[in-house]
């Protein structure tokens, strides 16, 4: 063999090997590359829900009132307190007792059947309603620190992205699923 074919020979292995050194370089720097994860926050929001709660309660009223004036505690006072006051006395005084029996019984009559009406009362059961407000937390994202090529960054998302984020070719990062495909 001569110096010349050897040396072409060599130098073509040499260039076979380099060049499918930089294709194989190039097959896998063009693989998916990812961003390391370093903490992950959930950002959540309040939620009120409104609700009404119900519940039966006893209510004590006053029961209607027949004689609003008391005439008739009035009448039967003033009729006990003159026959109470006839029984005292003789002449002219026995008529100013009936008289003043009368009148205080009628004033004792009037006041005994008003505290009488006042206690008068019935009880009944009533439904009362009210809103009240159920709070709950939702998930509304997910604030994201990585480190892609030495720097760090922070991302909002709207998953959890696990331990790695894929990044594409350009260097940026894939942020939702349905950009994988593209």
């Amino acid at each position: 063999m001569n110096k010349s074919m050897l040396v072409g020979a060599v130098l073509g292995a040499v260039g076979v090997t380099a060049g499918g050194a930089v294709a194989t370089y190039s097959l896998v720097k063009s693989g998916p590359e990812f961003a390391q994860v370093l903490a992950v926050e959930p950002v959540k929001t309040q939620i009120k829900t409104p609700r009404e709660v119900c519940k039966d309660v006893t209510v004590t009223r006053q029961a209607p009132v027949k004689d609003q004036h008391q005439i008739a505690g009035t009448v039967v006072g003033a009729l006990a307190g003159g026959l109470l006051g006839n029984q005292i006395g003789g002449g002219t005084g026995k008529k100013i007792a009936t008289v003043a029996g009368a009148v205080g019984g009628g004033y004792a009559g009037n006041k005994v059947q008003e505290g009488m009406q006042e206690r008068d009362t019935y009880t009944t059961t009533q439904t009362r309603c009210n809103t009240v407000n159920d709070i709950s937390d939702k998930v509304v994202g997910y604030d994201v620190r990585y480190s892609l090529d030495g720097k760090e960054g922070k991302v909002r998302m709207d998953r959890d992205p696990g331990n790695q984020i894929p990044v594409d070719k350009e260097g940026k990062l894939i942020l939702s699923e349905n950009q994988q495909g593209q």
